[in-house]
């Protein structure tokens, strides 16, 4: 009857479960908990005064008034009988009806009795920790209950009393969750105190002086705190004591005891004073020579990882061994002037990291709040804004639809168009033809006009020897091959020694005859063809040097490959042997191997005993090599052009290498927080000796890959923040190779060029209408080409012309992010699928007007950027007010849709390619105003708004074609932050309904057929073709068509895959399986997350056994629920008291 009338009805159903009935004391139990002394209707007289109010409350507030000492410990066992037996729930319940201020009145009270109860101050006590540390106010509360300084005076008294002591410290503890509380505590000595009470090596009160740890990691939370430790030596006393309980632990008993010291190291870690002064007492030699004591002890690895993440926190940061932050290449951008780098955005490096993910479109915006970033203003959603420019400039774009003016005459005279001269425009250095008004885009004054830029670039001069060998291969120079050369014994060093030259007097450069040996058998793909368009291509640096990758050509491996699996605990592996650099200096080589601003490193003649790098050919980047040992190098990345950040792309040359020996390569100024590195991505590798031997592939290489943070820092930065490092492993085949490392499949600018001009010779020009034109060049001098794919009219007569001329359009584009290589994979596929004969593509050519410009940002993609264009900028947040000037490429591309719009030819379908570096699996970015609004929450009643639902019409269809793509990752939400991206700009200013950007990734899938592979060249430019394909299903329900536009509807529907990757749910990566970063708390060693255990041992714990707990401990805990309120409550079991 009294258990039912202090918990009434007002108390929430889970507070009191059935589950709980077995553990509430018995009728026999129930009258001895409840005495005469303490009368049932003192207990309801609150309750009939107050009818609203909880039993629960009726306990607190009996608790707060009664002086009865059994009848208090009556309610404290039910108090605990109940918070034990259900979830932290009940808990927090009863923290919320001022649980946590009954319990702090009756310490008070309960203190300030002379001489105090300790047989009702302990049961208090224990209770006030449990309860204590689920209260995150709990410090403040102590504070205005005035009993702070009271339990540190109580802890005093009882020094020597291992029981009583603990319980004081476990309450003091749970006080320092309140930085303030821990503040006021090491202001009245309470550091000094409780490190007292930590003596070395012991078998007596094990628990005492675990609390006492705990307290003082408590207390090392407030910088004051940690400061006066650091005074008064007390990390060295506890470096010592780690030492003395680690070397006399012959087992794991002392466990806890030594977890809980890396905690409080850990503590005192958080601030700079702490780790300089852990590192000034030898801490990292000592954790590192006892991690490797633990590694192979057995039961001790649990002290591993936290020693591992207290060394890399401790590390000294160090910067970069680079002269400046600023990227090497530096670009003089129109009205300002070279060296003001306060007006270039990226210049100061400060901001790095916190831009790194937050401004992206095709990055995981997991650290982000999406409510606060939804677009919630339905005006916003809804209205069109205004043309940024007037209507009157847009008659410059009427030559960029040659198919809506083209007479075809070649229909009525049955010869072909005239036959293309591209090939021999890219010999001669001529463009194709500019039809926008002089002066946008152009060069700048003061560059070399194109003409003179084409001059210097046909015959660059003689580049030095590098890497131990005489020039490479170079652009358009003329170079025979060393007399008496047996061509059958050509290696790949002799290649790369010799010069790519053209035919004169009879003379065979070294590329022809290994052309009239090996054939060119790379499918659109002519050496020659990209040579030329290589020597009309301009850089920053003014690149003369090939990379043999990209003259070659690649043939994509014969399937998709594996995914590397990741080693147990490889980071940890890589992360010790960088703390050995610290810990053993003179092991460290440290030698410059290659600087991209200083060509002597590599020109030293002591480098037999090294690598060899280089990176300067288009879409090179490496700007610096280290050699750390003698196996090991250091690579760092050079940034953006103009800029001081945005370092991910690489790709370079290596050479010089010994067969079958490990090479570990650590790229340090990587930027993101995560990497698909971490789950089972690898780079790509290129070999010239495979290449020669009838392989030139690009492959996916390396092993014992990782990423985490390291101690490196931007040059001159002042903030205390850090890089990350790529690591990984690679073995090479053959010795005296020459092989290529990449992030991902290169695809150049130049390739790009020479590929367009094999399509349009490749192409039957009465099945395919196939036009290449400059939409503008770029602040370099470069073409941004625009191309045209559409089908021929069957003849000139006006419904023919009729029919070509109301052809949707369908726009595309591609590299507006030079480092996502992939979207050019993928570019590459629709190109080549558009312009074949296969019935959908033609099905496709007679149902559209295919518009693609296939690299928005030809300068970053030449200069290696990952991001930015040359202007500094990411061109993507550019859409909504491009500058003419600064961002040419997006400013008439805009331009052209605004032409399209203002014609009556609003594009179907708008995609932006891209590439994502944190998910796996091809997916859509959309724009729905619906969906919007929905995830927002916003106050919009969305089911009164229309909106077309064919948004998601290709997503779904591609779910079903196309075995890469995860219609379960897209999303059609428009963000704030995704304002001024192409996607976003396209579908609210332009009103293309479909406008999307579609992310590949850049590692594989985890879903469908290519479940665990890795995606290559063929899978991305697969991609590209099932994405056109998914627009058939458009043509179903449009007005303009005939039969021959649908005939071959049927082929698309047989050829569904059908997987439907929504029904197999995945979400996004889980946390990788080590920690990447260091600076987070050793959450299992947190002050309360173990409390209640080491509370209820304790709490039943003798006089007798709090002398060996080593002994007892076990038979306590197996005693636990049977002894417990006969140890907790003795008087209860008296026998007078029955």
């Amino acid at each position: 009857m009294v258990v039912c009338l202090l918990l009434s009805a007002s108390t929430p159903p889970d507070f009191v479960s059935p589950s709980l009935f077995p553990l509430l004391p018995s009728p026999l139990s129930l009258s001895l908990l409840i005495p005469h002394s303490l009368s049932v209707e003192r207990i309801r007289q609150p309750s009939m005064a107050a009818p609203s109010t909880s039993g629960l409350e009726v306990l607190l507030s009996t608790l707060k008034d009664v002086g009865d000492i059994e009848s208090t410990l009556n309610i404290l066992n039910v108090l605990d009988e109940l918070l034990s037996a259900g979830s932290d729930r009940r808990i927090h319940y009863m923290i919320s009806k001022g649980g946590s201020e009954s319990l702090l009145m009756a310490l008070v009270n309960t203190v300030d009795t002379i001489p105090p109860n300790y047989t009702l101050l302990l049961p208090i006590l224990h209770l006030v920790a449990k309860v204590g540390h689920r209260d995150h106010r709990i410090g403040v509360k102590a504070e205005k209950a005035e009993a702070v300084l009271l339990m540190l005076g109580l802890l005093r008294q009882n020094l020597k009393d291992a029981k009583r002591a603990a319980a004081c410290l476990w309450v003091l503890q749970v006080f320092c969750t309140s930085v303030s509380t821990a503040m006021l505590l090491g202001k009245n000595r309470g550091l000094d105190i409780v490190f007292k009470l930590i003596p070395m090596h012991t078998t007596k009160h094990i628990r005492t002086v675990k609390a006492a740890i705990d307290a003082l990691a408590a207390l090392l939370r407030s910088k004051m705190n940690c400061r006066a430790a650091v005074s008064k030596g007390y990390i060295s006393g506890l470096l010592k004591l780690f030492a003395d309980w680690h070397s006399n632990g012959t087992d794991c008993k002392h466990l806890p005891i030594l977890r809980a010291l890396l905690n409080c190291l850990h503590q005192a870690a958080n601030t700079s004073i702490g780790r300089s002064s852990l590192v000034a007492e030898g801490g990292i030699a000592l954790l590192f020579q006892t991690t490797k004591t633990c590694m192979f002890t057995r039961g001790m690895e649990s002290l591993v990882e936290p020693a591992v993440q207290l060394m890399r926190k401790c590390y000294p940061k160090c910067p970069l061994p680079l002269t400046s932050a600023l990227s090497a290449h530096i670009f003089p951008l129109p009205g300002r002037p070279l060296g003001t780098w306060d007006f270039i955005p990226g210049a100061q490096g400060d901001g790095f990291e916190d831009d790194s993910d937050n401004d992206v479109e095709n990055e995981d915006a997991e650290n982000r709040d999406y409510e606060d970033d939804m677009e919630t203003d339905l005006e916003s959603l809804r209205q069109r804004p205004e043309p940024d420019r007037p209507l009157e400039q847009l008659g410059q774009y009427v030559c960029l639809c040659p198919e809506l003016h083209h007479d075809f005459q070649e229909l009525d005279s049955g010869s072909e168009t005239e036959e293309s001269s591209d090939e021999d425009s890219l010999l001669n250095g001529d463009r194709e033809d500019h039809c926008l008004m002089a002066g946008q885009g152009s060069p700048q004054a003061g560059q070399d006009s194109p003409q003179e830029h084409r001059a210097s670039t046909q015959n660059p001069p003689l580049c030095p020897p590098r890497n131990g060998h005489t020039t490479p291969i170079s652009r358009g120079e003329d170079h025979t091959a060393p007399e008496g050369e047996d061509k059958q014994n050509m290696k790949a060093k002799d290649l790369h020694s010799q010069c790519l030259g053209s035919h004169e007097d009879g003379h065979h450069s070294m590329v022809d005859r290994l052309l009239e040996k090996f054939g060119s058998c790379i499918p659109h793909h002519d050496p020659r063809l990209y040579a030329a368009a290589a020597a009309n291509t301009r850089s920053v640096a003014g690149y003369s040097i090939l990379a043999f990758p990209d003259f070659w050509g690649h043939l994509p491996p014969p399937g998709p490959e594996q995914m590397a699996v990741r080693r147990p605990n490889i980071q940890r592996r890589k992360v010790l042997e960088d703390i050995e650099r610290f810990l053993c200096p003179e092991d460290i080589i440290n030698k410059v191997v290659f600087d991209v601003e200083d060509p002597s490193p590599q020109c030293s003649s002591d480098h037999k005993l090294s690598l060899r790098f280089f990176s300067k050919f288009e879409c090179g980047n490496l700007r610096k090599a280290v050699q750390v040992r003698s196996y090991e190098y250091d690579l760092i990345l050079n940034a953006d052009a103009n800029t001081s950040q945005h370092h991910q792309w690489f790709y370079f040359e290596v050479s010089g290498m010994v067969a079958n020996v490990p090479y570990r390569f650590n790229i340090i100024n990587g930027e993101k927080i995560n990497s698909q590195f971490n789950y089972g991505m690898q780079p790509v590798l290129y070999s010239v000796r495979e290449a020669l031997e009838g392989r030139p592939c690009w492959v996916r290489a390396g092993t014992d890959i990782c990423y985490y943070r390291n101690h490196f820092q931007p040059s001159g930065s002042q903030r205390d923040s850090s890089f990350y490092t790529l690591t990984f492993t690679v073995t090479f085949q053959h010795d005296e190779d020459v092989c290529y490392l990449a992030y991902h499949y290169p695809y150049t600018y130049s390739a790009l060029q020479a590929h367009l001009q094999m399509l349009q010779r490749s192409v039957d020009p009465r099945k395919v209408f196939f036009k290449q034109q400059s939409l503008c060049n770029t602040l370099a001098g470069n073409s941004c080409p625009l191309i045209t794919i559409t089908a021929p009219p069957s003849s000139r007569s006006w419904k023919d012309l009729h029919q070509l001329r109301n052809r949707p359009c369908v726009v595309l584009t591609a590299r507006v992010h030079p480092g996502e290589s992939n979207a050019s994979w993928v570019m590459k596929g629709s190109l080549e699928f558009l312009c074949s004969s296969d019935p959908m593509a033609q099905s496709l050519r007679e149902a559209f007007i295919f518009k693609i410009i296939p690299v928005l940002n030809p300068d970053g993609v030449i200069n290696g950027t990952h991001r930015c264009s040359l202007s500094g900028e990411d061109l993507n947040r550019q859409w909504k007010k491009p500058d003419a000037a600064l961002s040419p490429t997006i400013y008439h591309t805009k331009g052209f849709l605004y032409y399209l719009n203002s014609i009556g030819r609003t594009p179907l379908v708008f995609c932006d390619y891209h590439g994502h570096s944190r998910k796996k699996n091809v997916f859509l970015y959309g724009c729905s105003m619906k969906e919007t609004l929905w995830q927002s929450g916003s106050s919009v009643d969305t089911a009164t708004l229309k909106e077309d639902p064919g948004y998601r019409t290709i997503p779904k269809t591609l779910d079903r074609i196309a075995p890469a793509f995860s219609f379960n990752s897209c999303n059609y939400l428009v963000e704030k932050s995704r304002a001024s991206t192409a996607r976003v700009v396209v579908w609210r200013e332009i009103g293309v309904l479909r406008s999307y950007t579609m992310e590949s990734t850049y590692n594989g899938c985890d879903q469908g057929i290519y479940q665990g592979m890795q995606m290559g060249t063929r899978e991305l430019e697969d991609m590209g073709a099932k994405f056109c394909q998914s627009l058939l299903t458009l043509r179903k329900s449009t007005m303009f068509y005939d039969s021959k536009v649908i005939s071959h509807m049927p082929l698309l529907d047989d050829s569904l895959l059908d997987h439907k990757s929504h029904n197999c749910f995945v979400d996004d990566e889980p946390p990788c399986v080590e920690d990447i970063e260091y600076q987070s708390p050793m959450t299992s060693n947190l002050p309360g997350s173990d409390i209640d255990s080491e509370v209820n041992a304790n709490m039943f714990s003798t006089e007798d056994e709090d002398k060996d707990e080593d002994k007892q401990m076990p038979h306590c805990r197996k005693n636990r629920h049977t002894d417990l309120k006969s140890r907790l409550y003795p008087h209860l079991c008296r026998p007078d008291s029955l």
